[in-house]
């Protein structure tokens, strides 16, 4: 009993980290940023304090993301940031209460090579043991959706690095698409748009606040508009301008169309009978892109279907990978099986 209670759930993710541990829920929520001195490789600071760093180091600190598309990047420092990550989640606890298991979700269209680091990586990060659940089953789990019944659930989740799009029924993916493009792409647009269009380089964090403040899926109402500070590319000086809810949504249109291109193709590669339950229930979006205004009445027009956004987008991957912590057998005779197949 007193075991279980070290166990958590880690969405371990592109732009933050979430770690769920049963019976006290999400007890931290971090980004999924590390600053380190080049000169010596030591770690200067992990999760909120480092991300403050980023475009503001010296020459000898550098601020990464080791994670990217939601797959590691850098094995050693993305060690590192669950080591810490894992330290701080049982910071409470006694010193005497061992190791934990620990659930990591993963994007549904991961290679076993990048499957396989992902456990190594938490194995030496100080896990007990380590397994994996597909994302969109964590998103769905999380969102509520009646994963386990005979019934079709689509679940749309749009985290930092992957748009991870399935249909779920009798506790498994009947059919999905993971794709590299999501949150990130998102913000690379703004860059890129804002960069064409004035001549003004801005960084991350800007692009970032642009979206969450007047992005949109869909044009709307004029007079929507933000004034941003960048670095002008001809003068070199700082420059203010103007940005619109109207820019926002030319901007982010070519990432929200692949969206609905993997929405569309899995709902093409759907059974009939799941097909007609989608068409009943709905689709769930869930994740930091979820939050996008206008995403689901825009998902909702274009394929004719109900769009609901889930009560909690942000948290519902870590809470279901919490949750999956109650069938943690399943999970292993899940990946027993799938180790048996790739033996054959």
């Amino acid at each position: 009993m007193f075991g279980n209670l070290r166990d958590m759930g880690i969405d371990l993710g592109t732009a933050n980290t979430l770690v769920y541990m049963k019976g006290r829920g999400i007890v931290l929520r971090e980004p999924s940023v590390v600053a380190m001195r080049t000169d010596t490789g030591g770690i200067r600071a992990v999760g909120e304090e480092a991300k403050k760093m980023i475009g503001r180091t010296p020459g000898n600190i550098v601020a990464v993301r080791p994670m990217k598309d939601g797959v590691i990047a850098d094995f050693e420092t993305t060690t590192t940031m669950l080591k810490y990550f894992i330290r701080q989640a049982l910071k409470k606890k006694s010193v005497f209460a061992g190791k934990p298991r620990v659930i990591v979700c993963v994007p549904s269209g991961i290679t076993a090579v990048e499957n396989r680091a992902v456990l190594d990586a938490t194995l030496q990060a100080g896990a007990r043991e380590a397994l994996t659940i597909e994302e969109p089953m964590a998103a769905a789990i999380g969102a509520g959706l009646p994963v386990g019944e005979p019934t079709g659930s689509m679940v749309v989740d749009i985290g930092g690095g992957t748009t991870e799009v399935a249909i779920i029924s009798l506790g498994g993916i009947v059919t999905s698409r993971s794709i590299r493009v999501a949150g990130d792409e998102m913000d690379e647009a703004i860059m890129n748009h804002i960069k064409r269009t004035y001549n003004l380089m801005v960084g991350e964090r800007t692009a970032e606040e642009l979206k969450i403040s007047i992005g949109s899926a869909l044009e709307h109402e004029a007079g929507e508009e933000i004034d941003i500070r960048g670095r002008d590319l001809v003068s070199g000086l700082p420059k203010t301008v103007t940005i619109t809810a109207q820019e926002m949504a030319s901007a982010l249109h070519d990432t929200v169309a692949s969206i609905l291109e993997a929405v569309k193709v899995t709902l093409e590669k759907s059974p009939p009978e799941l097909a007609a339950d989608i068409m009943d229930r709905g689709i769930v979006l869930t994740g930091g892109g979820a939050l996008l205004r206008n995403l689901d009445r825009h998902l909702a027009r274009e394929t004719g279907m109900p769009v609901f956004v889930a009560d909690n987008p942000l948290d519902c991957v870590a809470i279901g990978t919490g949750k999956a912590l109650d069938n943690i057998e399943m999970l292993r005779d899940r990946r027993a099986y799938g180790q048996r197949r790739r033996a054959r």
